[in-house]
């Protein structure tokens, strides 16, 4: 299942993407994000991987390639799923950034989900919206 989602945020690129990099971005963006671990790899660098912590489960992530403050691309395994995440950054002006993320959920495993991605596809997506929502509202208070 793949889907895209954008959003302009009022801030300039690089700052955009300073924050994109900041666990404490994440905090305010994403329910029940605790922390991120380094796992192993140079951080920030492809081939890197970084356990995300959220109160109910974790997702370790591997770097693919970072090409920040234009794009960052990175695989999630959760023991339901596995998916990967474009996000690209467009300076529109000096003063506004289209941000993009490009969603391929690869796997499911389980019953339930299997069942919620057949049953309710946008689901996924809409919660991905919502991120990107509070990310932007997060990004553009500072």
């Amino acid at each position: 299942m793949k889907f895209i989602c954008t959003i302009t945020i009022n801030k300039p690129l690089n700052i955009v993407s300073q924050y994109f990099q900041s666990p404490e971005a994440l905090k305010n963006s994403q329910k029940d994000f605790i922390r991120i671990e380094h796992l192993s790899g140079n951080k920030g660098e492809a081939g890197a991987k970084s356990r995300l912590v959220y109160k109910k489960f974790d997702l370790i992530e591997t770097i693919v390639y970072n090409k920040l403050p234009n794009e960052f691309y990175a695989k999630y395994e959760h023991k339901n799923m596995n998916n990967s995440m474009l996000t690209k950054f467009v300076e529109i002006n000096e003063n506004e950034t289209l941000m993009t993320a490009e969603i391929d959920y690869t796997k499911f495993k389980g019953f339930v989900v299997k069942l919620i991605a057949k049953l309710i596809p946008g689901l996924f997506k809409k919660q991905v919206d919502k991120w990107l929502v509070n990310f932007k509202k997060y990004v553009e208070t500072y």
